[in-house]
């Protein structure tokens, strides 16, 4: 049986299971066959190899994939969002490469693609699938775009993420699998599980060929979330779903079709509506923070603000500044939210806020 029947099959009993107590561990085993095969469908689409290759370069302090089926609106929104000239037209397919551009705010530079349509089937590599995938994997955010018109289209690109791996908006299961030689296997829990039992546990580890292992579970996982526990090919992005052209349709229409898709931010991309809350939700997802940098005895730098990740310390502004400064770092003073007085003197292991000043003094 080729790779795609079995797949489609599997899926097929899947869904015509009757989801209960006395099947869960049957279904549990076929999702872990499942995901095992929708992963060597990855691997052999990579393996084919494309003459299309998108070689986009990585660059500012952060990258967005602008995900979306064809005319929906992209160009047009990274035409607004930044100083991109990517194609704009009626038709299809309009954008037949990766348009880079890059968007200034509140200090940072942040770098958006506009990559060819997302279509259905991508997952497995139909049309451009393989190198459109291969670029969301990597973005540090997924913006989707959608037509407020056509809002059936989420579904379809949630589908085609969720197939290769990608978890929008979700964190990796807190769950710890170590194997061992011997001894069968153990399964430690921090509290109930009331979504999986352990003889689930157990066929979705034998499964994968894991018969002797300590595994233990900090949260009440569910059986796809233990499958992506194991799964080496899982990536965890934060996402926005934008509706665009609400110019089009009533205000009423529009805050029907926004309750039905919490969290999403109605827009219009070609008329400059909600595009500055567009921005700032961006920002807020990205978690990004900006620390001033102030040469000893001098003034902070506000124009230029180092950009770092949230939960940094001063290791990682070190870091990215210049290897030099972690070997020979000293000491350091900060003023800001994160220090206990202003000119804080601090080590290497601090945790930096959100417009902190900071000095690294060095050895010379």
């Amino acid at each position: 049986m080729a790779l795609e029947e079995k797949i489609k099959a599997i899926e097929e009993e899947i869904q015509n299971t009757p989801y209960n107590k006395a099947t869960q561990h049957h279904i549990g085993k076929l999702k872990a066959k499942l995901a095992n095969l929708k992963e060597e469908r990855i691997k052999k689409a990579s393996s084919k190899g494309s003459d299309l290759g998108f070689g986009v370069k990585k660059s500012g302090d952060a990258t967005i994939s602008l995900v979306g089926f064809p005319s929906v609106g992209k160009s047009t929104l990274l035409n607004k969002l930044t100083d991109a000239n990517s194609r704009v037209a009626d038709y299809e397919f309009t954008t037949l490469e990766v348009i880079p551009g890059v968007m200034n705010y509140k200090g940072t530079r942040i770098q958006i693609l506009d990559i060819p349509g997302v279509i259905s089937g991508a997952s497995s590599g139909k049309g451009r699938g393989k190198e459109v995938m291969s670029i969301v994997r990597t973005s540090d955010l997924i913006l989707i775009l959608l037509d407020i018109k056509k809002t059936g289209q989420l579904a379809q690109i949630l589908t085609e993420l969720y197939d290769v791996g990608i978890r929008l908006n979700e964190s990796p299961p807190d769950v710890r699998i170590r194997k061992t030689s011997r001894g069968g296997v153990t399964v430690t829990s921090s509290r109930k599980l009331r979504n999986i039992e352990r003889k689930t546990i157990m066929e979705i580890l034998n499964v994968n060929g894991i018969h002797n292992a300590e595994v233990t579970v900090r949260e009440d996982v569910s059986s796809d979330r233990f499958i992506d526990a194991i799964m080496a090919n899982r990536t965890y992005i934060p996402g926005i779903i934008a509706l665009n052209k609400i110019d089009l349709i009533e205000t009423k229409e529009v805050d029907r079709i926004r309750a039905d898709i919490p969290d999403s931010i109605a827009i219009s991309a070609e008329n400059n509506i909600n595009l500055d809350r567009l921005r700032e939700e961006i920002f807020k997802k990205l978690n990004l923070i900006r620390i001033y940098m102030r040469p000893r005895g001098g003034k902070p730098d506000y124009r230029e603000p180092l950009i770092l990740k949230k939960n940094s310390s001063v290791e990682d502004a070190c870091k990215k500044i210049h290897r030099r400064f972690l070997s020979k770092f000293r000491y350091a003073f900060v003023w800001g939210s994160s220090a206990k007085f202003p000119g804080q003197r601090v080590g290497l292991s601090h945790k930096l806020k959100d417009k902190d000043v900071l000095t690294i003094i060095t050895d010379r």
